[in-house]
């Protein structure tokens, strides 16, 4: 019998918690993390335009790929309100060197012009209490208030696709 009121309460306190870890919206803080060449960087445009943040652990930057493409392809997520830009989450991506991630997205932001910066010790996640992004594509919305609006993690279903669309018209 205790055996069993442990368990549930157990479940019960995880099951809030991770509710309340996910609570949106709330209100988060600008950061310093680094550039491209290693330099502490804030993120840009916080506090003056709407963001739209892929922080991306490098091990799985291909997942969602296909979402990714079709963002570039559709120009629904643009507008004069909005940056995006992505982050990529070192830490998590022990078998590859800081500094070879750093070259290789430097490589391909010279051809598309993508703005990217480097968390090496989950400065971001801790700081907004995103939990474990360790193998996971995250997406965020934060506004130019300073509220992050839209998280999700890991592969997008086709619902968090359409709610993602769905929340980034405001924002656009």
């Amino acid at each position: 019998m205790k055996m069993k009121t442990i368990l549930f309460l157990s479940a019960l306190l995880f099951g809030i918690s991770t509710a309340s870890a996910q609570n949106l919206p709330r209100k988060v803080e600008n950061v310093k993390i680094l550039d491209l060449e290693g330099k502490a960087a804030s993120l840009p445009f916080f506090g003056e335009k709407n963001l739209m943040i892929f922080y991306v652990d490098p091990d799985r930057h291909k997942q969602n790929e296909d979402f990714t493409i079709e963002l570039e392809e559709n120009h629904r997520a643009q507008g004069d309100n909005l940056y995006g830009f992505g982050v990529m989450n070192l830490k998590d991506a022990p078998m590859i060197p800081n500094g070879m991630a750093r070259s290789m997205a430097k490589k391909r932001t010279a051809k598309n012009g993508a703005t990217v910066l480097a968390d090496q010790d989950r400065i971001l996640s801790t700081a907004w209490g995103l939990g474990d992004c360790n193998n996971q594509f995250v997406l965020m919305i934060v506004s130019k208030e300073g509220e992050l609006v839209f998280l999700r993690k890991g592969e997008l279903s086709e619902k968090d696709k359409a709610e993602f669309y769905r929340v980034v018209e405001k924002y656009k």
